[in-house]
């Protein structure tokens, strides 16, 4: 199942955007049981666009799902990391029409040993940093993720 959007029309409306315009991209998943009893993550992926850094925003989102490896539900590192792997490639995607835009990249992460999305949080910051040079926000203010998414 796919849920998209067309990233020619996204990269567009960020052109056509003021240079004042903030691009946040976050990423969130949801582990399901499919019918044939394996397990599923739908993955969302949202661009909040906010116009002039003040203004409303628009915001667009696509759905993707995949298969679930994870075998600890209490710790789901790889569904995570796939998290984090779109919101970055999103940020790939999209960085050419970004320019000089402000722009966050949030993940649905919490830094809380108590969460079981704590288990990948260096992991993920590295990974992030390593291939946009932006430090991601995780919870509690990453809203793209955690709300938008």
């Amino acid at each position: 199942m796919s849920k998209d959007f067309n990233i020619d029309e996204v990269v567009q409306f960020i052109r056509d955007s003021s240079p004042s315009t903030s691009i946040y991209i976050g990423a969130d998943s949801e582990r399901y049981r499919g019918r044939d009893e394996q397990w599923y993550a739908d993955y969302t992926v949202a661009i909040v666009i906010h116009y002039d850094g003040n203004k409303g925003c628009k915001v667009f989102g696509e759905v993707t799902s995949d298969v679930d490896y994870d075998r600890r539900k209490d710790r789901p590192a790889l569904r995570l990391m796939n998290e984090v792997y779109k919101a970055a490639q999103m940020y790939l995607d999209l960085e050419e029409a970004i320019g000089d835009r402000h722009v966050e990249v949030h993940l649905d992460l919490n830094p809380d040993y108590m969460h079981g999305s704590s288990c990948v949080v260096t992991q993920a910051i590295g990974y992030v940093k390593g291939l946009t040079n932006i430090t991601p926000q995780i919870k509690p203010e990453a809203f793209a993720a955690s709300y938008c998414a």
